[in-house]
């Protein structure tokens, strides 16, 4: 079982975390359930169970514009408040950015506000490189 600093994970948890760490792009509860049904992974309880607990970890994050999870790819993740992460329009393609500048202009924004920022989430839509690159060709 994979450890983390909150311990090892449990069997469902673990399938759950491979699942996304595996995957070519973000996937929505259901699909890491098909995914996972002869694992004997059978309910979605089961699935929501372990993305609770793995969002909680740190190891994974939920893309609200997607309703969909992907693993984290900065390990210093759980100590971090503010995500950015740039999604593909055309290819999918999921990139997790850190920017220290930009937590703190989020976290200026709220002070503004008198709004006590907690965690902040950015995701931006566009085309990654190399579909800009294959559109132009």
């Amino acid at each position: 079982m994979k450890s983390s600093e909150h311990g090892a994970l449990t069997r469902n948890q673990e399938l759950v975390y491979d699942a996304l760490t595996d995957a070519k792009g973000p996937l929505s509860a259901y699909a890491i359930l098909d995914g996972l049904r002869e694992h004997g992974i059978r309910a979605p309880l089961q699935v929501y169970r372990a993305l609770d607990k793995l969002l909680e970890f740190g190891l994974v994050h939920r893309l609200e514009s997607l309703n969909s999870f992907v693993a984290c790819s900065h390990p210093e993740c759980d100590s971090r408040e503010t995500m950015v992460f740039t999604i593909c329009e055309k290819c999918g393609k999921v990139s997790e950015l850190a920017d220290k500048a930009i937590a703190g202009q989020l976290e200026s924004l709220a002070d503004l506000d008198h709004f006590a920022l907690k965690a902040a989430t950015v995701e931006l839509r566009g085309f990654c490189q190399a579909c800009q690159t294959a559109s132009t060709q």
